[in-house]
């Protein structure tokens, strides 16, 4: 158990032996302490002094008194501002690094067999993943090993976009400008020229919009009337037809992007464990939109369309099918989550989507409760904040996006350029140099995108992010490797046992070893919150307090031998919590840099 909810424990049966009266849990609260005050950890006292109609500093001597007397690891007690604030014995840190610094599972919560499905990623088969993606495909693959670790089964899964009409506007582009390009006549990768394409398209829809504007149509009605964007309609109609040479083509194009798409994913160290496609869910879902109406859930209008009226919960009248009878994004998800739950039967869906979908998601959710699905009440959307370069906002359309290709290697560059100018890689192979800048620049820029609650907006600095001094991952990734180098200096030293009798320890290293007992609640927390950016916060900080703890004193050359054993063991355990939390993150931890 950790010393937090082992202090919460003890002060709820303090509380009941002194005043008699029963405390939920929840109603103690309890926190590190503040560096300033003796004592690692604090009570606050005011929620108790409302509830027993006491003074603060009253219930604080009594429980202070109480828990001293009982508690042998809690050796003393003062009160601030009502504020319990309680020293614990150095023995309790030193058993507990005893205990856990050869741990192979430090933190991690024991397997419990409940299933959860992470999706994320969801690209579009019209152009290549962009520097939008990277927040997303970054914040899923996070989430889903921080589940991992808090002991769920996780299925990691990836909605492939790869039909409707944004698709049918690249196809059309490609079968009017191509001249039968691709990419291995071109040497350009297959989602990029897929994405070429789909930005050509716009090009000539805008053009064609502006002439029949001139013309003296309107401009609402010559979006609709552009000869491009009405044979991108027609191909669509094609498509769900199954006309053979459409589909050929379609398929065709998208086996590119999905070329494409598998070099970027590895380039980002990013895995999935099923693939959905919405071409093979926008069926089912139009099967359960039929039954749906046939139960009055959804109603039908005179031109055909199928709606569903949602003003009892808030909003408004969603459309769910077409007059012509082709699918609109809704139908596909619906289909979607219906065939996962078929596949998995997971309790827990997390849709890792951006927070322009907010209203989209709701309406899902909406809609599969009240089609009484098993599943609807498992869906959670994680929202998140879009992500903007210094320069501002992207749009795929106008090809003025960052893809993230070209980002990933923009920061490798850039890693490289740092590296070299600190001149501490001499005796690096060049393989071992290639691999170090990959380490680095992927790293940098995913702790970076991470290290931001996801629900905020977030711009990203490529120089800053890159920062070996900064609140980056390069930091955290050289106090790893400054670790790994004490270690190696002392490789000769056996230090599994230690004598602790006589060692007191220093606030520096009592302030570490705070911290590194509450690995496991950080990680549980992470999960609870859906948010990476814990486990940012927390490394960030035991890197900081270790670089604060090396300042102070010295490891190898410690003032005796059970206190250098000591020490090695602290370097050993936060080696351990800082790769690990890194790893969580999706961020390798480099033995040297």
């Amino acid at each position: 158990m950790q010393i937090v909810q082992e202090i919460r424990n003890i002060t709820q049966n303090a509380l009941h032996d002194i005043f008699q009266q029963n405390f939920a849990a929840s109603e103690i609260a309890v926190n590190e302490n503040k560096t300033e005050f003796e004592g690692e950890y604090t009570l606050v006292l005011f929620g108790l002094a409302k509830k027993l109609s006491l003074r603060p500093d009253e219930i604080g001597t009594m429980l202070g008194e109480y828990l001293k007397s009982k508690h042998p690891f809690i050796t003393d007690y003062n009160i601030v501002k009502g504020f319990l604030n309680l020293v614990i014995s150095p023995q309790h840190y030193i058993q507990f690094i005893q205990r856990s610094y050869i741990s192979t599972n430090y933190g991690k919560a024991d397997f419990h067999g409940k299933k959860i499905m992470i999706e994320y990623s969801s690209p579009n088969t019209n152009k290549p993943l962009h520097f939008g993606h990277l927040r997303n495909i970054f914040l899923g693959a996070a989430v889903a090993n921080i589940a991992h670790a808090a002991g769920y089964e996780v299925i990691k899964a990836n909605l492939i976009n790869d039909r409707g009409i944004h698709i049918c506007k690249s196809m059309i582009a490609w079968m009017q400008y191509a001249n039968g390009a691709t990419p291995s006549t071109t040497q350009i990768k297959g989602d990029h020229l897929v994405g070429d394409y789909y930005v050509k398209f716009n090009d000539v829809y805008k053009q064609e919009i502006e002439k029949l504007v001139h013309d003296g149509m309107s401009n609402e009605e010559a979006e609709k009337q552009a000869p491009i964007y009405l044979q991108a309609q027609d191909l669509l109609r094609k498509w769900e037809a199954g006309d053979k040479e459409t589909l050929q083509l379609w398929q065709t194009m998208n086996d590119w992007v999905y070329d494409g798409f598998r070099v970027s994913y590895a380039q980002m160290g990013v895995t999935f464990d099923k693939m959905y496609y919405e071409s093979n869910t926008y069926l089912l879902g139009k099967n359960i939109i039929e039954q749906g109406l046939a139960k009055g859930v959804f109603y039908k209008k005179e031109d055909g369309s199928v709606w569903i009226d949602l003003s009892g919960d808030g909003l408004d009248h969603k459309l769910l099918l077409r007059g012509d009878g082709t699918s609109v994004y809704i139908t596909q998800d619906i289909g979607t989550a219906q065939l996962k739950y078929q596949d998995f039967g997971m309790p827990q869906s997390i849709y890792v989507i951006g927070d322009e979908q907010n209203y989209h998601m709701k309406v899902l959710k909406l809609i599969l409760q009240k089609l009484e699905e098993p599943y609807a009440d498992g869906v959670h959307h994680l929202s998140y904040g879009m992500v903007e370069l210094p320069s501002g906002k992207m749009k795929s359309r106008e090809g003025t996006v960052v893809d993230a290709d070209d980002m990933m290697s923009e920061m490798i560059s850039i890693a490289k350029q740092n590296t070299e100018a600190l001149g501490k890689v001499d005796d690096f192979t060049n393989d071992e140099l290639e691999a170090l800048y990959h380490t680095l620049g992927l790293g940098a820029l995913k702790f970076y995108l991470l290290r931001v609650d996801p629900k905020k907006k977030m711009i990203f600095n490529p120089e800053e992010s890159i920062d070996f001094h900064g609140f980056t991952g390069p930091f955290v990734q050289y106090t790893h490797a400054r670790i790994c180098s004490i270690l190696r200096k002392a490789n000769d030293i056996d230090f599994q046992e230690v004598d602790a009798n006589g060692i007191n320890l220093t606030v520096a290293e009592k302030a570490l070893l705070c911290k590194l007992e509450t690995y496991a609640d950080v990680i549980l927390q992470a999960h609870a919150e859906f948010n990476p950016a814990v486990i940012c916060n927390y490394i960030f900080s035991i890197a900081k307090d270790f670089n604060s703890f090396l300042v102070e004193h010295s490891v190898l050359k410690a003032e005796n031998t059970n206190l250098q054993k000591l020490r090695l063991q602290i370097c050993y355990l936060t080696k351990y919590i800082l790769a690990d939390g890194l790893e969580l993150l999706g961020v390798k931890a480099p033995a040297r840099m």
